[in-house]
C-alpha cells in the first residue's frame, strides 16, 4: 500500500499510465504491449487526495473498475496532458464524463465485454426465484425437508419485460427466446430490430410483465427510475431483477413493496450502498435472491475486458482512433473515434 507522499515523480520522456484498478505494474505493461512505459499504481484504500496526487501528469489513466476511486471535475481539471481515460468496465458513473468532454479528454469504456455474462446471471436469478432454489438449498443444509407453499413456475410461461435494450438486454432476449418467454421492452432509444421482443411503453412493461429486468446506466435521469409509483404498477406476483446499478432502484421503496406483498420477489446483484449493510432488511427476506455485484464477472468476461482495455491503450499510445468512446471526444488530434458501444 502506498501513501500520498510516496507517489513517484514521472520519469522524463516516458509515457505514464496511472492505474486506479487493482492491477500490478506488470499487468499494465502487458496491456500496453510494451515495457517502455512508466506505471503508477494508485494507493489503497480509496482516497480522493491520493487519486488527485497520482493522476495529474498521467498520459493515460486506467480508472477503477469497482468505482471506488472517483474522477471528479476537480481531479480532471488537474490533468495536464491526458490522452485517454479507460474504464475497464461498462459503467462509468464514478467519472465526471461531462467535465472530461469539456477538457477534451476521451473517456472510453469496455462496452459489450460482459453482456453474455450478465445475461446468464439474470436467467439464473429468475430461475432461482421461480423454483425457490436458494430457499430449498438453505433448508436442506439446515436439516429440513420442507416444500415451498407456493407453486414453482416455468420461465417459458411468463412474460419478461426488459427496461433498457442495449447489449445486455439483447443477450437476455436471445436466452429468453430459447425458453419460449414472450419479451417486451422499453428503451430511451427506439430499436425496431430486436428479434423475439416487442417494443412497449415504460408503464406497459411494468404493468404487463411477470418479470421486470432493469438494464440502464446510472445517471441523474435513471437514479430512482424504479421507485414507489413504479413498483405499485407492477403485478403483485411479479419479480424485479436489477443487475445494472443499485441507485436505479429506490431501495427503501423496494423493501416496503416486498414487505407489503406489493411484488413477489427480487433478484439483486447491486445495491444503493455497497457492500450491503449488515442490518439491511433485504438480508432476512426469503423472497430476495442476492449476490455481491458479481453478475458481470467470469473468467471469460474478464479476458474480453482486458482485451478491450489493452487494445485501446495500445491505440492511444500509437495515436490511433479509439474504441468505445462514450463522451464524444476523439483521440487527441487524431482521426474520428470508432464504435461508441455503451
Amino acid at each position: 500500500m502506498r501513501s500520498v507522499n510516496s507517489i513517484e515523480t514521472k520519469k522524463p520522456d516516458m509515457t505514464l499510465i496511472a492505474c486506479l484498478s487493482p492491477y500490478s505494474a506488470d499487468q499494465v505493461r502487458a496491456l500496453a504491449g510494451t515495457s517502455d512505459i512508466d506505471v503508477r499504481l494508485a494507493p489503497a484504500p480509496p482516497d480522493p487526495e491520493a487519486v488527485r496526487a497520482a493522476v495529474p501528469d498521467a498520459d493515460i489513466i486506467i480508472s477503477d473498475q469497482r468505482h471506488k476511486h472517483r474522477l471528479d471535475r476537480e481531479t480532471l481539471a488537474s490533468l495536464k496532458h491526458c490522452r485517454l481515460i479507460q474504464q475497464p468496465a461498462v459503467g462509468y458513473d464514478a467519472i465526471d464524463h461531462v467535465a472530461a468532454a469539456e477538457f477534451g479528454i476521451p473517456l472510453a469504456n469496455a462496452g459489450g465485454y460482459n453482456s453474455d455474462t450478465v445475461a446468464d446471471w439474470v436467467v439464473m436469478g429468475i430461475l432461482n426465484l421461480l423454483r425457490f432454489g436458494a430457499w430449498h438449498d438453505r433448508n436442506l443444509r439446515n436439516g429440513s425437508w420442507r416444500l415451498a407453499t407456493a407453486q414453482p413456475r416455468e420461465l417459458g410461461a411468463l412474460t419478461v419485460g426488459i427496461i433498457g435494450m442495449g447489449n445486455i438486454g439483447r443477450a437476455i432476449t436471445r436466452r429468453l427466446v430459447a425458453f419460449g418467454s414472450p419479451v417486451i421492452y422499453a428503451d430511451v432509444v427506439r430499436r425496431a430490430d430486436v428479434p423475439g421482443a416487442r417494443e412497449a411503453g415504460f408503464h406497459e412493461v411494468l404493468e404487463r410483465s411477470d418479470i421486470v429486468s432493469v438494464h440502464v446506466p446510472l445517471s441523474e435521469a435513471t437514479r430512482g427510475l424504479i421507485g414507489e409509483d413504479e413498483l405499485k404498477r407492477m403485478r403483485t406476483d411479479a419479480i424485479l431483477v436489477n443487475a445494472s446499478r443499485g441507485p436505479v432502484v429506490d431501495e427503501p421503496a423496494l423493501i416496503r413493496a416486498l414487505d407489503a406483498g406489493a411484488i413477489a420477489a427480487a433478484a439483486l446483484d447491486v445495491f444503493e450502498g455497497e457492500p450491503l449493510s449488515e442490518d439491511s432488511p433485504l438480508r432476512r427476506m426469503d423472497s430476495v435472491f442476492m449476490t455481491p455485484h458479481i453478475a458481470g464477472d467470469t473468467r471469460e468476461s474478464r479476458a474480453r475486458m482486458l482485451g478491450v482495455v489493452g487494445d485501446n491503450i495500445r491505440r492511444a499510445l500509437a495515436g490511433r482512433s479509439l474504441l468505445n468512446v462514450v463522451n464524444g471526444v476523439p483521440a487527441g488530434g487524431g482521426p474520428t473515434t470508432e464504435g461508441t458501444t455503451t
